[in-house]
């Protein structure tokens, strides 16, 4: 696999991810991990050390000062964008926040979650210069400011998650069974439904609209998410998984890259996991979908939403019975207008990968649709 030659573009600084962590979070991520952190890497986990360290000295501050706001508030009933990793939830996440009776969790507070309550205003004066305009794994924007998934907040907070794959790129997965969380422990899973709920009571607590949460791991919880929200709504985006191998073997490779502590070798173990976690994510969704009550599930190819966005979106809202939608048109049509240009990145892919894919995917591929 490999994209077309490309003229290499200067790099940008940007924070690592974990200095957003709980210092007992990132301690555990060490010492499960035998603190391999490779050389080159040592000043960023000694910065990330100390970093983490007032993190949680300002999670008690902001407990002390909003604990008891945070317990009393309840959410509103959020909407769920589901989908494997770079089936366009990105995308899907931006356009439904243009309805301006939405929220989103933004990457402050899915980077920063131990804090933002006290931090945001810090942050958005003084750090604006540390977060890159461009996402590292695509041409997509970035900014303290952008929506962002809650995955990462939940694995700053030291919950069980895919994403701590990424600190150690070369070691084994930590916590295969967190992506659809059966391999959660009964007080795990407890503990990660309180963790979550919280995080969205915290963001309610700032913007007290109803959210658009995305983060592609949701996609294989659903029977988890029904159960802290039983209004919830979804979106599922589908894509070609041709098309998605490619893109999420370079999302994760990216994601190293730019917030792992050793410089990721890729291969036959990075494959393994992309192949797992795509067929793990399809079954538990296909499993339980059917828990959705009608009405509150709606199911989207991305080939179709990109094809015509503001038909795809009349769509949505109409079968969701959102409401409100000639209101969004406009500012829909003028999202396609500034978004002309914008160029996916490309993939090649040789007969013998593409084999492997349909070796391993190849009923998924027939299921949905995309054998042809």
């Amino acid at each position: 696999m490999k994209t077309p030659d490309q003229p290499k573009k200067p790099s940008e600084w940007s924070p690592r991810l974990w200095e957003g962590c709980d210092y007992f979070a990132w301690l555990r991520l060490l010492i499960r991990n035998r603190f391999a952190v490779a050389p080159p890497y040592w000043y960023i986990a000694a910065i990330v050390s100390c970093v983490t360290f007032a993190n949680t000295f300002f999670r008690w501050m902001q407990e002390g000062q909003f604990g008891e706001r945070i317990r009393s508030t309840k959410p509103p009933t959020p909407l769920f964008v589901l989908g494997h990793w770079r089936t366009g939830t990105t995308l899907l996440h931006e356009l439904l926040i243009l309805d301006e009776r939405f929220t989103s969790p933004t990457t402050l507070q899915c980077f920063m979650p131990c804090h933002f309550l006290l931090s945001t205003e810090f942050i958005r004066k003084y750090l604006a210069f540390a977060m890159p305009k461009k996402r590292p794994m695509d041409n997509m924007p970035a900014g303290w400011d952008r929506p962002q998934e809650e995955e990462f907040a939940l694995a700053l907070l030291g919950e069980p998650s895919t994403y701590t794959d990424v600190a150690f790129p070369n070691h084994p997965p930590l916590s295969p069974g967190s992506l659809d969380l059966s391999g959660l422990s009964p007080p795990e899973l407890a503990k990660w439904k309180r963790t979550f709920y919280r995080f969205v009571q915290t963001i309610a607590v700032q913007d007290p609209r109803p959210a658009v949460l995305k983060s592609p791991p949701h996609t294989a919880r659903v029977p988890a998410l029904l159960d802290l929200f039983p209004e919830a709504k979804f979106v599922h985006l589908v894509r070609d998984p041709y098309t998605l191998y490619a893109s999420t073997m370079n999302l994760w490779l990216s994601m190293g890259k730019k917030h792992g502590f050793q410089t990721p070798r890729g291969g036959p173990s990075l494959e393994e996991k992309v192949f797992r976690e795509f067929r793990t994510i399809h079954e538990a969704y296909e499993k339980a979908k059917g828990l959705i009550p009608p009405g509150r599930l709606v199911e989207v190819r991305y080939e179709e939403l990109v094809r015509d966005i503001v038909g795809g979106m009349e769509r949505i809202y109409a079968e969701l019975n959102l409401g409100g939608f000639d209101a969004v048109r406009p500012k829909l049509e003028a999202y396609v207008l500034r978004s002309k240009g914008y160029e996916t990145n490309k993939y090649e892919m040789n007969a013998e990968t593409k084999a492997r894919v349909r070796e391993r995917w190849g009923d998924i591929i027939e299921e949905l649709g995309y054998a042809k």
